[in-house]
């Protein structure tokens, strides 16, 4: 009985086997345990540390500055004269072609005639008729004088009676009235040939400047229209290329700050090379504006600026662009112009810091007074950066004119100061109130061209 018992106690390798697999487990998870910690401690510690931005920074100093206004716009010469016909006709004469010079009094257009000559010996012949009526009427009229005379001596006798000298009164009265009558008839027909006369000198047009063909409409052969009372045809254009003007058009926010006499620099797109120097010497009072009605509506005002270089060939129709200094003034505050932002004053719910305010101040225990705060707008405020000991300090500052890259600062800042002028991200976002700052001023040039 006791040799058939079989017994399940393990064997002693076994148990070795499973110790050594438990302690291994728990050395694993020992590690992983280890590992996390050490992770969240980094994070912690990282957390805590305190965040550093990289700043460009520049000293600030006192510069000249030039506010200007620039704008585009087209070549005119000061002096255009358009040649209009004033009769219709066809053209029979064109002596001068685009580009050539002319002089005061010189033909440039000659327009055919023939049709207003007949007219003209209508009218002529008619003056002529009405004189000679006129003429017989004086003979007739002195005839009738006579008669009266006569009459009147009879009557004067008792020879004659009072109708008698009463009817030849009156026909020397009617004779009188014609002759009245014929010499209004005269003036009329005069005035009718004064009119085909004029009529006629308008088939030929003389330039009434000195300068140059710069536009030339028609061709020889062609016909025009064209009325006394309003503009004809454009056949030519005439102007003065010895005064050249740039008329520029410049935008309702920019035109209050141009002042006549202002100095201008004027680039031509035709000479890239070149930078010609002008001033202006008129400013349109009345807006041109486009797109009415539409969103694309703009309104500007034109300009124009006298050039004053006479060594270069200029035409009327070149693009060009003028920058106009409407204002400068010297040795002043100024700090580039990216380093200025604007922030909306305060940081609190109502445009102040809550920080360190009255338990009876807090936003929970106002009713009315907090509902009028959140209603009103907070003002913008123009502030700057500037770096002590390593962290950024918010100026508050007034700023004044600029200029492409500086601007002028009338409070806020002292000359010496560092102040922040990049990046613009850091600037206008990330800087705060003693943000800790790390100045790296070795790209300067690169990060000026990435502004």
């Amino acid at each position: 009985m006791t040799d058939s018992t079989i017994t399940n106690k393990p064997l002693p390798s076994v148990k070795k086997n499973k110790k050594k697999k438990s302690k291994k487990k728990k050395v694993i998870f020992g590690i992983i345990i280890g590992v996390v910690l050490l992770i969240i401690i980094t994070i912690i510690i990282s957390s805590n540390k305190e965040k550093e931005i990289l700043v460009q920074t520049e000293k600030i100093t006192k510069r000249n500055i030039t506010q200007v206004v620039t704008a585009t716009g087209k070549i005119q010469s000061e002096t255009q004269v358009n040649i209009s016909a004033e009769i219709s006709g066809e053209i029979v004469s064109l002596p001068f072609k685009e580009g050539e010079e002319v002089k005061k009094g010189d033909l440039l257009v000659k327009i055919n005639p023939d049709a207003y000559y007949p007219q003209l010996k209508q009218q002529t012949a008619g003056v002529r008729v009405q004189q000679r009526n006129l003429e017989s009427q004086e003979v007739t009229l002195q005839k009738y004088e006579l008669e009266l005379k006569r009459i009147q001596e009879l009557y004067d006798k008792g020879l004659a009676s009072q109708s008698e000298l009463d009817n030849t009164q009156a026909t020397v009265n009617e004779m009188l009235a014609q002759m009245n009558t014929t010499r209004a008839q005269i003036n009329q027909q005069r005035a009718s040939l004064l009119s085909v006369k004029y009529d006629l000198s308008k088939t030929t047009i003389n330039s009434p400047i000195s300068g140059t063909v710069t536009q030339l409409n028609n061709e020889l052969g062609e016909k025009v229209l064209g009325t006394s009372f309003n503009v004809g045809s454009t056949i030519m254009a005439i102007s003065d290329l010895s005064k050249m003007e740039c008329q520029v058009e410049v935008g309702e926010t920019d035109v209050s700050f141009v002042k006549i006499g202002d100095t201008a620099r004027i680039e031509v797109d035709a000479f890239p090379d070149k930078i010609l120097t002008g001033y202006v010497y008129e400013v349109a009072n009345s807006a041109t504006t486009t797109g009415i009605g539409t969103q694309d509506e703009v309104v500007n005002f034109i300009i124009k600026v006298r050039i004053l270089d006479k060594d270069i060939e200029l035409r009327p129709g070149m693009s060009c662009t003028a920058d106009i200094e409407v204002n400068r003034k010297e040795n002043v505050i100024a700090v580039p112009i990216q380093s200025v932002t604007v922030r909306e004053e305060g940081f609190g719910m109502f445009g102040d810091e809550t920080e360190g305010e009255d338990e009876e101040d807090k936003p929970e225990n106002l009713s009315r007074e907090s509902d009028d705060k959140m209603k009103k707008k907070k003002k913008p405020q123009e502030i700057v950066f500037i770096v002590e000991n390593n962290y950024s300090v918010k100026k508050n500052v007034k700023s004044g004119i600029s200029d492409d890259f500086y601007v002028e600062i009338t409070e806020g800042l002292k000359e010496g100061e560092e102040v922040i002028k990049g990046p613009f991200k850091a600037i206008n976002k990330e800087l705060e109130e003693d943000t800790k700052v790390k100045v790296d001023n070795t790209k300067r040039k690169r990060f000026r061209r990435d502004e």
